[in-house]
């Protein structure tokens, strides 16, 4: 219908169907098909295609198993960086709490330390200060005796004197000391 009508457009009733190249397109075509089916052209293709498509879908069952691995590690790497976190704070509160025991320890060890130490000079003070009435009150005997010894000898000359004297003297060291 195609030809017959490319004839009449061109004015060539009586020409042959094979001199028209319509024709020789027409069977070109026919033939470029019919070698492609024959040789199953489509079908390998087709297969082709599938193979393709078949490896596409591999690799994507591939990339989402690895996705969900990367995000269960990932998962598991922030559960584990959050137990460390966790136990970081704990350890740094426990340090925390320890330094503060530790310093009201010192502190209250050094108090104690201080107290002794005052202790003991308010006790050495307190033995100096009655080590130093001692020597001064001997000191003051010592010389009250030498002295009531001088004027007693000065106005009680005689042997009777003399003993009475030295008796007195020998009591009054014994009555102060």
């Amino acid at each position: 219908m195609f030809i017959s009508t490319a004839y009449a457009a061109t004015g060539e009733a009586g020409g042959s169907m094979f001199s028209d190249p319509t024709f020789w397109v027409a069977i070109a075509f026919v033939a470029f098909f019919a070698l492609i089916f024959y040789l199953k052209v489509p079908g390998k293709l087709v297969a082709q295609l599938d193979a393709r498509a078949d490896r596409i879908r591999s690799e994507l069952e591939e990339a989402k198993r690895l996705r969900e691995e990367a995000q269960e590690l990932y998962a598991d790497y922030q559960r584990k960086a959050e137990e460390a976190a966790k136990e970081a704070d704990a350890i740094v509160a426990h340090a925390r709490e320890e330094s503060t025991r530790l310093a009201e320890k010192m502190r209250k060890d050094m108090e104690d330390s201080l107290n002794r130490r005052k202790a003991q000079a308010e006790s050495k003070i307190a033995q100096a200060e009655q080590q130093a009435i001692e020597d001064v009150r001997n000191r003051a005997v010592d010389i009250a005796t030498h002295a009531a010894a001088n004027i007693l000898r000065e106005e009680m000359k005689g042997s009777s004197g003399t003993a009475l004297i030295d008796n007195a003297i020998s009591d009054i060291g014994k009555h102060l000391h």
